[in-house]
């Protein structure tokens, strides 16, 4: 069966992907979306290789904004897409790499335990502004804390070098610079251009079904 991952980033949950997952499904897709939040990229990377492993057939691998960092470390994969997200070259990390954008970092405030979180109004705009305002709402409410310095964690490999891959560009994204995700875009093999925000999980569903399915479809030519 083919088999997609969903990879989500930083403050997110795997119930963020919902929308796509539901409908992948719903189309005879195998759906694996991993919890990160394991303390470190290797971790996350770790859990995210743990899921692959366990798949018959190479996946499509998603990830999203941090999660792209997460994806370049891992091995086996059929197919790379960076969604909004980091691709870093050796000795690179998101943070290196130019970050969150000044109005998602006015969100970040500290949490306990040297954790950080988002100020659900100000996450609202950076994160779902092109969101319907019930979407928008239920996605805040599923952010949760997040431990500190993954963001500047490097790979220990870059995936991106050696299976073909695709970078989205969200256009509209208030959290991390368009020009920055068009610039890590060119290390990909193909590169798409959407006129969305940063979670298109959310407003969007559709569109990254879309890609999916296309990308399944011309393995089977």
């Amino acid at each position: 069966m083919a088999a997609v991952v969903l990879v989500h980033g930083l403050y997110h949950r795997p119930e963020h992907f919902a929308l796509v997952a539901e409908r992948l499904q719903d189309a005879g897709t195998e759906v694996v979306v991993p919890e990160l939040h394991r303390g470190s990229l290797p971790a996350d990377t770790a859990a995210v290789q743990a899921a692959v492993d366990a798949l018959r057939e190479p996946p499509i691998v998603l990830g999203h904004s941090y999660g792209g960092s997460v994806i370049t470390g891992v091995r086996g994969a059929g197919r790379l897409v960076y969604l909004a997200a980091f691709v870093p070259d050796a000795g690179e990390s998101a943070a290196g790499l130019g970050g969150a954008s000044q109005q998602l970092r006015e969100a970040i405030v500290p949490g306990p335990d040297g954790s950080t979180i988002l100020q659900p109004d100000l996450a609202v705009d950076a994160l779902y502004g092109d969101c319907p305002e019930p979407l928008a709402a239920w996605a805040v409410d599923l952010l949760r804390a997040q431990a500190p310095g993954c963001g500047r964690g490097i790979p220990e490999r870059q995936g991106w070098k050696h299976t073909p891959s695709t970078y989205v560009v969200c256009a509209q994204d208030r959290a991390i610079d368009p020009s920055l995700q068009r610039t890590m875009a060119w290390r990909c093999t193909d590169v798409r251009e959407w006129q969305t925000g940063h979670s298109p999980f959310v407003a969007r569903p559709d569109l990254i079904v879309e890609l999916a399915q296309e990308l399944l479809a011309s393995w089977r030519r």
